[in-house]
């Protein structure tokens, strides 16, 4: 969890407050767009992060956007606030149906799976001097409609695990993209599950296939495998002569494998648009059939959606064919 301080640090007396829980003020400041981890050290040595999601002071200044997954950062925190010994998420228990999104995370406070999904993706924007809107799912949800969104943005990025959506954010990216706005999904598993949110909790509702609106409709790809060990491997080119932008530089053909991909996996579905292309897979990796699917579509909007098929793809941004494959596929996909 290094990072770049943004402020100069300051000492709190906790003299008085022995063990109780005690809120603590930190004033966020006016700061570039960008995800924030306010950090404590304690005299003997503990240290624990507090992440916080900067958004734009004027919305659409850079011409993407890159909502980062709180939703799902929630649903995998397993701290057992209501002290009854379970973590209070529905990954403990199907009879728990709803999170408290204020919980502060385990892990000295980092979310879930952080590091393997999301920091390697952010330390690229930042280290290829990206400037990007940033959004939690609670600001992605603010916007009004999708109007707002594609007067603003040219892409939208979702980085992480973006599995739980409400219906508001399915409407907004659906809309958005029918009005000619650039996807990219740079993980797998997304846009699966449908939840309501009320306040600051987050109601699970059930999956969105099963209510008619299939993410491969939007995707491209859908939910396929995960799990059973964790497999990884390669991912093998398939789209060269379909989409050659993106490979160029590479010096990847046809047939060639690159990168190291796995965890969940999407490919296809029914629901799939018919102008989708699959630029590469990670054939088999669940068994005979059962591969990762890389794919691209493109509307009659002129809108371009880009989906990884894999959980880690942006959580290896910094493996340099994956930043080559990334920084061809921002080129294209923010171009004018």
């Amino acid at each position: 969890m290094n990072g770049v301080p943004v402020t100069a640090p300051r000492s709190i007396d906790w003299r008085g407050k022995r063990s109780a829980p005690h809120a603590i003020a930190v004033a966020i400041g006016h700061r570039p767009s960008g995800l924030y981890y306010a950090r404590l050290t304690t005299g003997d040595g503990r240290v624990g992060f507090a992440p916080y999601v900067q958004r734009p002071g004027t919305p659409g200044k850079n011409s993407v956007a890159v909502v980062l997954p709180t939703n799902t950062w929630q649903a995998y925190n397993f701290r057992d606030s209501a002290g009854d010994g379970w973590g209070d998420t529905w990954y403990v228990t199907a009879r728990i149906r709803t999170i408290d999104l204020t919980r502060a995370f385990l892990d000295r406070g980092v979310p879930s799976h952080f590091r393997s999904t999301d920091l390697s993706f952010l330390r690229w924007l930042y280290g290829t001097g990206k400037g990007v809107d940033f959004l939690s799912d609670a600001d992605f949800q603010r916007i009004p409609d999708a109007g707002r969104l594609a007067a603003r943005y040219r892409l939208i990025v979702f980085p992480g695990h973006e599995e739980y959506v409400t219906g508001h954010a399915y409407d907004l990216a659906e809309g958005y993209r029918d009005l000619g706005g650039n996807l990219a999904f740079l993980s797998a598993n997304n846009f699966f599950r449908r939840v309501d949110r009320s306040g600051n909790t987050l109601h699970l509702i059930d999956l969105w296939r099963r209510l008619g609106r299939p993410e491969a409709s939007l995707v491209g790809v859908q939910y396929l495998a995960c799990c059973n060990g964790f497999p990884f491997g390669p991912y093998v080119v398939r789209g060269n002569a379909e989409a050659p932008w993106l490979f160029s530089g590479t010096g990847l053909s046809n047939g060639d494998p690159f990168g190291n991909g796995g965890i969940e996996i999407d490919a296809r579905g029914s629901s799939s648009p018919r102008s989708i292309v699959v630029l590469a897979n990670i054939p088999d990796l669940y068994g005979p059939g059962r591969s990762a699917e890389m794919t691209m579509y493109r509307n009659d909007a002129g809108a371009s959606v880009f989906a990884s098929g894999s959980l880690n793809f942006g959580g290896s941004a910094q493996n340099p064919l994956t930043s080559a494959l990334l920084e061809n596929l921002w080129r294209r996909l923010t171009a004018p």
